[in-house]
């Protein structure tokens, strides 16, 4: 099995959020610039000399990220911080630099920049040359000397001015990646939990569905050894062919299986089809379910427990004729309600009836696929007999 944090500690796992990132950021910056440079007269230069500084800033943020998950890959998020913070200093000190060692290499800009001082002074600064133009004497041009000709001094005051502003945009991607990728792991986290709950759910389930087979064979068997002593061996057959019937469908299904209300009602005419073997003149049967719910969905034989009840504690204690009714009907609050009725046999209290592995077993089922949106209540009825009604979501198959 997966170790769970490998996805998000394994180096460069995560490529794709950081080029995505990484060319949105660049894309935003070469949008500034491609309006400051449409606003002039010479826009051409001004990308033409634009584009080296792009293109590095590209490749120091990719260094950042690749440094990151070297170094940083598996620290805690504060660790992650001051590292990030750091590499976004020399990033942006490189930059800095890198601006500084091609400006030889820049396109002079054609643009012109005037500037009518108070004593009528007229400036002209265009690229690196300064032209003030006085009356009635000619003009002075001065040239900029380049940065590079600067003293060593000077220069490293400029790279440090520059870097201030090129390191608060490496740390601004620096910060957003970290956080994006803190709610990425915390997502990720969310989903296993989600997915381990799911499983053990699923695993309970199943556990409580196997519960309910060992138990309907054991009193079916009861029934079927009775049928053999009283030497009544055609309906011992009928019963055993009838069960093998019951238990080759309810066994192909999946424990963790829904079916429509309609595939678990035929389930239940199957189990007493098996009944009514045994109980040929005292059993009656009656479904009532109406059209608009034979779709409704449900867990696989969760009616089992309760109709085996109502033989068990109903027909089997009676010696007239008892019905037993399965129902369905759509609550006022649009949820799906289900009962099982018996009209006759000695009325028991709730402890007889609540307390079997079968009902148990309902009421467990529900609450661990439906939690608090489904509920069930089993007791004696006024007039004799016993009803169980289980309440649930009501949910309708598509197609």
């Amino acid at each position: 099995m997966p170790n769970p944090t490998s996805e998000t500690t394994r180096p460069f796992a995560d490529w794709p959020l950081a080029v995505k990132s990484i060319l949105g950021f660049w894309l935003v910056y070469a949008a500034t610039v491609v309006v400051r440079a449409l606003l002039g007269s010479d826009p051409w230069s001004v990308l033409h000399n634009k584009v080296p500084t792009i293109v590095a800033g590209i490749l120091l943020t990719g260094a950042i990220y690749l440094l990151l998950s070297l170094v940083a890959g598996r620290a805690s998020q504060r660790r992650k911080a001051i590292a990030a913070a750091v590499l976004s200093l020399l990033a942006a000190v490189a930059q800095a630099s890198v601006i500084m060692s091609l400006e030889r290499y820049w396109k002079p800009s054609k643009e012109e920049f005037r500037h009518v001082a108070r004593e009528g002074i007229v400036i002209i600064e265009r690229g690196r040359e300064i032209r003030i133009e006085r009356a009635a004497q000619d003009p002075l041009v001065l040239t900029m000397p380049a940065l590079a000709d600067l003293e060593r001094s000077k220069r490293i005051r400029i790279v440090a001015d520059a870097s201030v502003t090129w390191f608060f945009f490496f740390a601004a991607w620096s910060a957003f990646y970290l956080a994006t990728l803190a709610q990425a792991q915390a997502l990720g986290a969310r989903r296993r939990a989600a997915e381990a709950e799911a499983a053990a759910q699923a695993a309970h389930i199943r556990a409580l569905r196997y519960q309910v087979n060992p138990h309907f064979l054991f009193n079916t068997l009861n029934s079927l050894s009775s049928l053999i002593m009283s030497k009544r061996n055609d309906r011992a057959e009928e019963m055993l062919l009838a069960m093998s019937t019951f238990f080759r469908t309810s066994l192909s299904l999946d424990p963790n299986a829904e079916v429509t209300l309609a595939e678990e009602i035929e389930l239940q005419r199957l189990y007493l089809d098996i009944e009514m073997v045994r109980f040929p003149t005292r059993l009656k049967v009656e479904i009532d379910v109406p059209e608009e719910l034979q779709r409704a969905r449900l867990p696989a034989l969760i009616l089992q427990p309760l109709v085996e009840n109502a033989i068990k504690y109903g027909v089997s204690r009676s010696k007239g004729q008892v019905t037993v009714k399965v129902a369905a009907r759509k609550t006022a609050d649009g949820k799906l309600a289900l009962t099982v009725t018996d009209s006759g046999g000695k009325p028991l209290g709730d402890g007889d009836h609540g307390t079997g592995v079968g009902l148990r077993n309902v009421r467990q089922r529900l609450e661990a696929r439906y939690g608090a949106s489904a509920t069930s209540r089993f007791g004696p009825r006024d007039n004799g007999g016993y009803e169980a009604e289980l309440v649930l979501p009501l949910e309708i198959e598509n197609g």
